[in-house]
């Protein structure tokens, strides 16, 4: 219980993000400090995203995207590719993951790309949390924010829309987060301060919160200073 201890805020009234995103990064540079393999960090991270996830849910957050495996991941070594595909499965054959929790699960990116029984697995995590009605997870695996715009476009042409009806509706309406808002709050641990390719298109009026520590150390108390930060911003929009 102590685990979700909630830390004080800058305000009684502070606002939950309804849609969170994070880029799960330094997972390998973890393991490396530790004088572990690689593949050691991921399984940590994989750890770690569970247990962010359930707090998201404890706090009211609505929607939670994170970034798991890029269109890029495809050319690191296949020994460390093969070790987070046996993550993906051993954490899709368990059915009960936040069953309990009441969970929704989805998943985000290019999954004819993905091996075959991954992407049956998917499906079927899917299916068995598609009536909950706590927080919704959106895992983007096989993801790319310029292949989800390609995919978006190839779409828009099938469907013959004329080019001088498309406007920015119609491509948000076309990619693959259409059923559910724009992120409010981007949050990329490890030290690192880009996207990498993530929610391009959804990233145009989100917060960002950048953090030193690496995804496997990172705490409820980091996602509460996140949180406390993201309340201290003026969002304008482009307005004054």
């Amino acid at each position: 219980m102590a685990l979700f201890k909630k830390r004080r805020s800058v305000a009684d009234d502070r606002k939950i993000p309804d849609h969170i995103a994070i880029i799960m990064d330094g997972n390998g540079r973890w393991a490396k400090n530790r004088g572990l393999p690689r593949t050691a960090g991921h399984a940590a991270g994989s750890k770690k995203f569970k247990e962010i996830a359930r707090y998201c849910n404890k706090i009211g957050v609505k929607y939670l995207t994170v970034y798991a495996f890029s269109t890029e991941n495809w050319r690191r070594p296949k020994e460390e590719v093969d070790t987070i595909m046996n993550i993906f499965r051993d954490y899709l054959k368990d059915s009960t993951n936040f069953k309990k929790e009441n969970i929704m699960l989805k998943f985000i990116g290019d999954r004819s790309g993905m091996p075959e029984d991954i992407a049956e697995l998917m499906n079927k995590a899917e299916f068995d949390s598609k009536d909950a009605t706590g927080l919704k997870v959106y895992m983007a695996i096989n993801y790319g924010g310029r292949d989800e715009l390609v995919h978006a476009v190839r779409d828009i042409v099938n469907e013959g829309i004329s080019a001088k009806d498309i406007n920015e509706d119609v491509i948000s309406s076309h990619i693959y987060t259409k059923d559910y808002p724009d992120p409010e709050l981007i949050i990329r641990p490890s030290g690192e301060y880009r996207l990498s390719n993530f929610l391009i298109w959804q990233a145009a009026y989100s917060e960002f919160w950048f953090s030193n520590v690496l995804w496997p150390d990172f705490t409820p108390d980091d996602l509460e200073r996140a949180i406390d930060d993201f309340n201290m911003r003026n969002r304008r929009f482009g307005g004054v």
